[in-house]
């Protein structure tokens, strides 16, 4: 018995020797079967409940740059990607960093990783992933303006020589640049004004170019809303974004917003364009006071008109939903000769004003814009994507007496006054304190305008009265550049 069972023992044996082996042999040549067993060829070893957090990673690179474990996983998706054929296309390090060092997202299925490659079409999706990287190695797209303000006042900084400004020709930017602004079209002489650039003290800014803000403005509408300063910014971004070209591909939207000539105006109330290859539209809407303006006698040609000094303009109370970034300004219409000539009369409540102290001209000012500050701060949340500015007066630099009086702004030498800007507060301590606390960011401009009392029309202005310079208006190209800049820095 014992010496019968050899035989049948020793077979079994070698059945499963033969067995063991063409196992062995299949897992060695199946891709199907190793892609269902880790290995460190292709994946690092991971401990089941680790999750990959993007601002652990992030705070990684940020502290020790490239790591051996960051050479790990950026070797581990390069390999998944080839040989596993999850990603259509390999994934090279260079992206990795365009993507400011968010790796790739991963799911768990089975105890393994899978590389998630597919492209994300959501608007949602696509803001999740940062931009490029710049020299400084900091992420430069898409980064919004809470996350540069926390470490940067724009307003404080100094002049500085720069041979490549003027950002566009004063010559050629006619479409969009009123003749009388173009200083380059009047017989000034001198135009080293044109040479300088603002440089924040705290931060760099970030080079403006029209592809970069028509970028990071698609699908989107900038409007201005304020007085002939605004016009004069919202003439200097249409230069700034064309490099002062005439662009036949860009349309004139105005219709849209009612923003037509009437019969024996001078000009619309307003102007729209719209850059059709990203849908990026850039409006200016007149309104001085930035109060609602309305006849108290329709029917009477020579009608007295309401100044409603609480109530902010029907054109911006319309189209509030259809904006995506307002820049807000008013300042130099609050004097007593302007509200007379233009036959306003200050109204609250919805009735005539009867406060003495709203009555005082700078009294009404402050109301109106608190009043409206107030106002774009309470329809902030229906629109949560809308970024709502108020930018700070445009200081006037005229010497020796007023607009009226003889005042004049003769020097051509940049900066003979100064170059830098060291105070922490705004030099406008109203509309400083009427966005405080409030979501309402101020563009604040008044102290580095200040500096380049150089950079206004002066007397070469072509529709000038004798013996009268404008030494409120800026020649264009000029210090209105400045302003879209630090605009631009904070979208």
């Amino acid at each position: 018995m014992k010496g019968g069972l050899k035989v049948p023992l020793i077979s079994l044996i070698l059945i499963g020797f033969v067995c063991a082996s063409v196992i062995i042999l299949a897992y060695v040549k199946s891709p199907f079967l190793s892609y269902w067993t880790s290995s460190q060829d292709l994946v690092f070893q991971i401990s089941p409940d680790y999750k990959v957090k993007d601002e652990e990673v992030l705070r990684e690179r940020n502290r020790s740059g490239q790591s051996e474990e960051n050479v790990n996983f950026e070797s581990a998706i390069s390999n998944s990607s080839t040989k596993d054929k999850v990603t259509e296309e390999p994934i090279t390090n260079t992206e990795i960093e365009g993507s400011a060092g968010i790796p790739l997202n991963f799911t768990q299925k089975g105890g393994d990783l899978k590389v998630l490659g597919e492209k994300n079409s959501s608007r949602e999706q696509e803001n999740e992933v940062a931009a490029p990287l710049n020299s400084a190695g900091v992420a430069i797209e898409n980064m919004t303006s809470d996350s540069k303000d926390h470490g940067c006042n724009y307003a404080k900084g100094r002049w500085v020589t720069d041979d490549s400004r003027p950002l566009y020709s004063g010559f050629r930017c006619k479409r969009w640049l009123s003749a009388m602004w173009a200083c380059r079209l009047t017989q000034r002489t001198d135009f080293e004004y044109e040479k300088l650039r603002w440089r924040p003290r705290d931060c760099e800014m970030e080079e403006f170019t029209g592809v970069k803000f028509l970028k990071r403005m698609e699908n989107k509408t900038l409007a201005f809303i304020g007085d002939s300063l605004g016009r004069q910014q919202f003439q200097s971004l249409m230069c700034m974004i064309t490099g002062g070209e005439d662009r036949p591909d860009v349309l004139d939207v105005g219709r849209e917003y009612g923003l037509v000539k009437a019969r024996h105006a001078v000009r619309p109330d307003g102007w729209a364009y719209r850059f059709p290859r990203t849908q990026t539209t850039i409006l200016y809407y007149w309104s001085a006071s930035l109060c609602n303006l309305t006849p108290i006698n329709a029917s009477n040609p020579l009608t007295d008109y309401a100044m409603h000094l609480d109530r902010p303009p029907a054109f911006l109370s319309r189209f509030l939903p259809r904006f995506d970034v307002l820049v807000l300004n008013t300042g130099h219409h609050w004097n007593r000769g302007k509200l007379n000539a233009n036959r306003w009369v200050m109204y609250v409540d919805g009735v005539p004003n009867t406060n003495r102290k709203i009555a005082d001209i700078n009294g009404a000012k402050n109301l109106t814009i608190h009043s409206i500050i107030k106002w774009v701060e309470s329809q902030l949340p229906k629109y949560p994507g809308l970024k709502a500015f108020y930018r700070s007066i445009s200081p006037r630099h005229f010497f020796n007496g007023d607009w009226n009086t003889g005042g004049t702004c003769d020097n051509t030498t940049p900066l003979s006054g100064g170059k830098e800007v060291v105070q922490d507060e705004s030099s406008d301590a109203g509309a400083a304190a009427a966005v405080k606390g409030t979501a309402v960011k101020l563009l604040d401009i008044t102290a580095l305008s200040q500096l380049r009392d150089e950079g206004h029309i002066s007397r070469y202005s072509i529709k000038s009265t004798p013996g009268m310079q404008d030494c409120l208006h800026w020649c264009l190209p000029g210090v209105p550049d400045t302003w879209n800049e630090v605009l631009f820095a904070q979208l």
